[in-house]
């Protein structure tokens, strides 16, 4: 049985920030046969809608928004400006997915990345409810232009406060807003789910969107993660959306120490997108040559 989803691939895999150079990469992205493209905001200010909507229009591809949560975004920090910074930084995201045509912006919105400590209970309970209150208002921000968040759980080495699905979705039902939903990210969920299989189903239809790359964050297809287990259960869900590649670039300095990527994934850049891809579809059953013993399933 074939998954009804398409795919995407981050822009991240060669460069960043994302800047108007940066769409010199979609005729390549369309041509290796992705249908959507991640655009990792960064810096708002970089963003020119009006060439980026042309290029994508140029290139068929559709848009999928993804946040960056850096020191000075954070929902959960003691000092209050922090908040508004976070909050400032959404409303220019929201702008720039409405003038795209996206439908969510993604990421780890409730704290900033790389804020993992061992902090007593009491300061987890608080920092807990400044993310829920502070996303409830993000939320609400989000209704203004009838958009959604996707919620990502990081492993335990980016984030202290939302490690797994389970505690996503607690999150979630505190938050109690419809435009809370659920991003789950298979290179953390290999670090962290017990059942990677049982989180997508505890996700359910929260699930919008869903990123992959391989256990060592390489080339779909070429490690140890389980995708008859990924399959299992988006089936169960009846998961839609899109499958979309994440992985980074050791050629920019400062994302890759900001993701601990310290050597090249793949032989190119390149050559991580078109087999990639080549292997997803293949494991999704959209390609005639599909073999169940290449993804665990037979």
């Amino acid at each position: 049985m074939a998954l009804d989803v398409t795919f995407a691939v981050s822009t991240w895999l060669w460069t960043s920030p994302f800047d108007q150079e940066t769409v010199k990469l979609f005729p390549r992205i369309k041509e290796f046969g992705f249908d959507s493209v991640e655009i990792p905001v960064e810096n708002p200010a970089l963003i020119d809608c009006n060439l980026v909507n042309q290029a994508l229009k140029d290139n068929g591809l559709n848009p999928i928004i993804c946040g960056a949560f850096g020191t000075s975004r954070d929902l959960t920090n003691d000092d209050a400006s922090f908040h508004q910074t976070s909050f400032d930084y959404l409303d220019a995201c929201f702008e720039i997915t409405a003038k795209l045509g996206a439908k969510f912006v993604a990421g780890p919105m409730y704290s900033a990345v790389g804020k993992a400590r061992l902090v007593s209970p009491e300061q987890k309970k608080i920092e807990w409810d400044r993310a829920v209150k502070n996303l409830r208002i993000v939320c609400q921000k989000a209704r203004i232009h009838s958009l959604e968040i996707a919620l990502e759980p990081l492993n335990r080495f980016e984030t202290d406060l939302i490690n797994t699905c389970e505690e996503l979705m607690e999150l979630i039902k505190n938050i109690n807003e419809p435009e809370a939903k659920v991003l789950l990210d298979g290179f953390h969920m290999n670090i962290e789910e017990r059942d990677a299989e049982a989180a997508i189903k505890l996700a359910g239809e929260k699930l919008v969107h869903f990123q992959v790359s391989e256990n060592y964050r390489g080339t779909p297809g070429t490690g140890q993660t389980r995708w008859d287990a990924y399959k299992r259960g988006l089936e169960a869900i009846n998961y839609t959306g899109v499958v979309s590649i994440e992985s980074f670039t050791p050629d920019i300095k400062e994302l890759a120490g900001a993701v601990c990527i310290w050597k090249p994934l793949a032989k190119s850049q390149d050559g991580f997108a078109e087999e990639g891809l080549k292997f997803l579809k293949k494991w999704a059953g959209k390609s005639e040559d599909e073999r169940g013993s290449v993804f665990g399933l037979g």
